[in-house]
């Protein structure tokens, strides 16, 4: 079933470090729990019609953060605008795979598994892991796995976009705000995320 693109912020004035934390926390699990050279979060803007690279995990995490390119091209793409999760075993035969773009980024894989980040009916962005060690891509369990991580990122995502930044710790007069249940569930992936890479 197709899903509705939902336009994305791509930059908050004051981005809530709990959700950039998880964000990060969730590539790098990812990463290493498929063996991967590189993991990504970009987020879908619709407006502009563009994917953002939000979180990067290995190759490229240096200068990748903030990169933008059209969302109409490549695998992620195909992902975020099907709302369908894609696995390529080897990617110099995929005709969706846009080797340019690739380039363009200083890393070309060869496999790659993609998950939409979805929340509600909303496609919100893209969770890509690049060149998986071949065990970690052989079957539906590790899919679902992947899929997890892309639910971890979405609810992230759905905080940043409907909630307004808390105010800094040491602003004067400033009452604490009971948590809400997005916040309470982003803290448990958060904890899930740790968990699962051992800390």
């Amino acid at each position: 079933m197709a899903q509705t693109i939902a336009p994305v912020v791509s930059a908050a004035p004051r981005p809530d470090p709990a959700v950039a934390e998880l964000l990060r926390t969730v590539v790098d699990t990812a990463r290493a729990i498929f063996g991967a050279q590189a993991s990504s979060i970009m987020l879908l803007d619709a407006t502009a019609d563009e994917l953002i690279f939000e979180a990067v995990s290995g190759q490229g995490q240096e200068f990748l953060v903030g990169r933008r390119f059209p969302a109409g091209r490549g695998i992620a793409g195909w992902v975020a605008a099907s709302g369908e999760p894609m696995v390529v075993d080897d990617l110099h035969d995929s005709t969706s795979f846009d080797r340019d773009i690739a380039e363009s980024t200083g890393y070309v894989p060869n496999a790659l598994m993609a998950a939409p980040l979805i929340r509600g009916e909303r496609v919100l962005g893209v969770l890509e892991v690049l060149d998986p060690s071949p065990q970690a891509r052989s079957g539906l369990p590790e899919l679902d796995l992947l899929g997890l991580f892309a639910r971890q990122a979405a609810v992230a995502l759905h905080v940043l976009i409907t909630h307004e930044p808390r105010p800094a710790p040491d602003a004067p007069d400033t009452p604490d705000t009971p948590d809400d249940p997005s916040r309470t569930e982003l803290r448990r992936l958060l904890s899930e995320a740790r968990r699962l890479l051992g800390e």
